[in-house]
C-alpha cells in the first residue's frame, strides 16, 4: 500500500454508493484516506475557513451547492478538487477541478488521483481559462470603472462615457455598460422595464460552467440610440449575497476578452476584512473591490459645492488606499455652475489631497451643468452628445490612445442580440 496518506473532505447526496463505499473503505484502512463526510455546501465552507487542511476535496455530480465559487474556496486552502460523475453533463476541468472519477472508480483509480493532484493546489493553477477561453489569446479589452459618492452623477456619467466611446463606428457592439453597483440604477436610467436578465443571470451560468458566448447574448442587450450594450445590474440591494468572487473574476476574463471597452458602474466602498475584520463586509463590497483593483482607470466623480468637493477627496484617498494607483484615477467635478466662487473647486480639491497619497491625482475634468442632461434621462433618450464625446475624449487621452489598439477580428458578442429589447416609454424631443 502506498505509504502516503491523506485527509480528504467529500461532498455528495448522502444515499451515493460511492460516498458509503470510500467511507467504508476509510474506516476499514482500505485506502490512505482519512475521509470527512459533509452533507452540505455551507459545511465545506466552513470547515474550510476556520482553517482545517484537506488534501483533496471530492464532490458527487448530484451535491447541491457545488460550483466555480465553492471549487475556488476549496483549491485557495490548498484542496484538489476531484470530481465524482458518469454524466459528463458538466465541465468540470472548467469549473476548476484537477480530476474526474466515475462513480464507480477502483481504489487503484482513488490512489492514482490523489497522488497525482493532493500534494498541492499547483497542479490546478493556470489550467484552462475559468470560461473556456484559451489564456494565451491577445485579446484585452479595457476596463474603466465610475465611481462616487452618492447624488455625484456618477451612474449618469458612466452611461455618457458609454456612448461617447461607441461613437466610434469601429467600437460598434465592442462597448458594455455593466452596472456593478449595489443599488442598481442603470435599469431606471435606460427606462429598461424588463430587469431580466442581467448579472445575476450571468454570474448563475458561470457558477455551473455554462459556455461564455452564448450565454452573453441572452443577457445584454443595445438601448435604443445609444451604440454600447448594457448588462443591468442586481435587482436588489441584497442580492450581493448571491455574488461570489470566483464567479465575478471569470465574468470580467470573459467581459475583457469580448469587448473592447467595460465600463463598470461601482460604489466607492472598498472595506474588506483587513479594514473591518468582517468576511461579509468584504463579500458585501465585493463587486467594487475586485472591477476597482482590475480597472486600467478609475473616474471618480464628485460636485463643485463643499460638500461635493469633501466627498470627493475621501473617495479618492479611499480609492488610493485600496490600492488605485493615483496614476489610474481621473477626477471628474459634474455639475459646475457658470458662477465664478465654484470654480475654485479644482484648486480645493487639490489642497485638500496636499500631504496624502493621492497628492499625485491630475488635473480634474471639469463638465458644466446641463439641463438637457436631466431633460435626455428623464424622456429616456441617449444623453447629450457633446458630454459623452468629451468624457470619452479624456478618457481615452488618460488611457494613452487616440482610439482602440485590437487584435483583427475581435468576435461581436452581441450580434445585435437584444436589439429592439431596448426602452419602450414614448420619446419626447428633449
Amino acid at each position: 500500500m502506498n505509504a502516503r496518506r491523506w485527509r480528504a473532505a467529500g461532498l455528495a447526496d448522502p444515499r451515493a454508493e460511492w460516498f458509503s463505499r470510500l467511507t467504508r473503505w476509510s474506516t476499514e484502512a482500505a485506502v490512505p484516506v482519512d475521509f470527512v463526510k459533509c452533507l452540505s455546501a455551507d459545511e465545506v465552507r466552513t470547515r474550510l475557513a476556520v482553517g482545517e487542511a484537506f488534501s483533496a476535496l471530492l464532490v458527487g455530480a448530484d451535491a447541491p451547492g457545488v460550483g466555480r465559487s465553492l471549487i475556488e474556496e476549496a483549491r485557495s486552502a490548498g484542496a484538489a478538487v476531484v470530481a465524482v460523475d458518469d454524466t459528463g453533463r458538466r465541465p468540470w476541468m472548467e469549473l476548476g477541478a484537477a480530476a474526474v472519477l466515475p462513480e464507480g472508480f477502483t481504489r487503484d483509480d482513488l490512489i492514482a488521483a490523489l497522488a497525482e493532484h493532493a500534494c498541492s493546489g499547483a497542479e490546478t493553477e493556470g489550467a484552462v481559462g475559468a470560461d473556456g477561453i484559451d489564456e494565451t489569446a491577445g485579446w484585452q479589452g479595457r476596463l474603466v470603472c465610475v465611481t462616487g459618492a452618492g447624488g455625484a452623477g456618477s451612474s449618469l456619467l458612466a452611461a455618457c462615457l458609454s456612448a461617447g466611446l461607441a461613437a466610434d463606428a469601429s467600437n460598434r457592439g465592442l462597448v458594455l455598460l455593466a452596472d456593478l453597483a449595489l443599488d442598481a440604477d442603470q435599469a431606471m436610467m435606460h427606462d429598461s422595464r424588463d430587469v431580466i436578465p442581467g448579472l445575476q443571470e450571468l454570474l448563475e451560468g458561470f457558477e455551473h460552467g455554462r459556455r461564455g458566448r452564448g450565454l452573453l447574448r441572452s443577457v445584454v442587450f443595445e438601448p435604443e440610440g445609444r451604440g454600447y450594450q448594457l448588462l443591468l445590474g442586481l435587482r436588489r440591494h441584497r442580492d450581493w449575497v448571491a455574488v461570489r468572487r470566483a464567479s465575478l473574476e471569470a465574468v470580467l476574463d470573459f467581459l475583457l476578452r469580448a469587448y473592447r471597452y467595460v465600463v463598470a458602474d461601482v460604489d466607492p466602498d472598498t472595506e474588506g476584512i483587513a479594514d473591518t475584520g468582517s468576511a461579509d463586509v468584504e463579500n458585501r463590497n465585493v463587486m467594487a473591490r475586485t472591477a476597482l483593483r482590475r480597472a486600467d482607470l478609475v473616474v471618480a466623480v464628485g460636485t463643485p459645492d463643499t460638500k461635493g468637493v469633501f466627498s470627493m477627496v475621501r473617495t479618492i484617498d479611499t480609492l488610493v488606499g485600496a490600492g488605485v494607483g493615483p496614476d489610474r484615477l481621473l477626477p471628474v467635478i459634474n455639475r459646475l455652475p457658470r458662477r465664478l466662487k465654484h470654480r475654485a473647486a479644482p484648486s480645493a480639491l487639490h489642497s485638500l489631497l496636499q500631504g496624502t497619497e493621492a497628492a499625485r491625482v491630475g488635473e480634474p475634468l471639469l463638465i458644466a451643468e446641463r439641463r438637457s442632461v436631466e431633460r435626455a434621462l428623464r424622456d429616456g433618450v441617449a444623453p447629450d452628445k457633446p458630454l459623452a464625446r468629451s468624457v470619452a475624449a479624456a478618457v481615452s487621452a488618460r488611457l494613452g490612445q487616440a482610439g482602440p489598439v485590437a487584435p483583427a477580428g475581435p468576435a461581436d458578442p452581441g450580434g445585435g442580440a437584444g436589439a429592439g429589447r431596448g426602452p419602450r416609454a414614448a420619446r419626447r424631443a428633449a
